[in-house]
């Protein structure tokens, strides 16, 4: 399907470019989780969990409407049919419902105890990269189902 329009091709350029900082936003966020788990002085827990939203990891959200863009205007080889299509949908939804229920909220949780305690325990920490480690995995899944296509 790729280079068959401009357009198709600019919606995919989005989709690539949005798993990428899918990537980069969730290993980010592991990295600073890892460091409470670890034990991580006051000042590097402030710098890494400041009191606001995390509007970055809801990059994900744009992978779902670039996917049915491309699938609803592409031919049968990106029909909503092909399994691998329903997988990465699957995992999307699997993701954001983890992301939005579970992990944004542990972490603005970990972002108040440091707030106001001035450290965040290991334990929430470890509790934090957990639930990363599922996001991570269920893009994972997406990806690998992407770049198969069955």
């Amino acid at each position: 399907m790729i280079a068959t329009s401009v357009a198709y091709d600019l919606v995919f350029l989005v989709h690539i470019l949005s798993a990428v900082a899918v990537l980069i936003v969730f290993i980010t966020m592991r990295a600073s989780a890892k460091s409470v788990a670890n034990g991580a002085d006051a000042s590097v827990q402030e710098a890494r969990f400041p009191s606001r939203r995390n509007w970055a990891a809801r990059v994900l959200h744009v992978l779902p409407v670039t996917g049915l863009i491309m699938s609803l205007s592409g031919d049968s080889a990106v029909s909503l049919t092909k399994p691998w299509i329903g997988v990465g949908i699957l995992c999307y939804l699997a993701a954001a419902g983890h992301l939005e229920a579970r992990t944004l909220p542990l972490e603005r949780v970990v972002s108040e105890v440091i707030a106001h305690d001035g450290l965040a325990s290991p334990e929430r920490g470890r509790s934090l990269v957990r639930s990363i480690d599922i996001l991570l995995a269920l893009v994972a899944v997406a990806i690998l189902a992407m770049l198969l296509q069955f």
